[in-house]
């Protein structure tokens, strides 16, 4: 039974292994260009956490898209902007407390996400 655990191990584990690391190589490949880095755009948004329902939204690249989800990913806010921007407020509509991903589209159809924080009305 030794020798064939011993077998299993030393045959099958470096095919596991390789095909764990092929994958990754292939969502790295078409993930690439999809996402902007940190460093590539100069984004803000305040105040965080969000209270009395609005935020602003200021990037020194233009802006196409806005949609905010919460956690589990219902969107609850959806904004497209043909003349793409640099600043916008966004108001919503009584939004639960919790954590909601903002998912900020770019006119060179990059992606950057960011969380904020809502709290609710004082």
């Amino acid at each position: 039974m030794k020798q064939f655990l011993l077998i299993f191990m030393l045959v099958f584990l470096p095919l596991v292994t390789f095909g764990q690391r092929d994958s990754l190589s292939l969502s790295r490949q078409y993930s690439k260009g999809y996402t902007m880095d940190e460093q590539d755009v100069n984004l803000s948004i305040y105040p965080v956490p969000v209270r009395d329902n609005a935020f602003t939204i200021k990037s020194d690249k233009e802006i196409y898209s806005i949609k905010i989800t919460n956690i589990i990913g219902q969107e609850i806010f959806m904004a497209n902007y043909p003349n793409p921007i640099f600043t916008t407020k966004i108001a919503l509509d009584n939004p639960k407390r919790g954590m909601y991903l903002v998912v900020i589209t770019f006119s060179n159809k990059s992606r950057l996400v960011r969380r904020i924080l809502i709290e609710g009305l004082n």
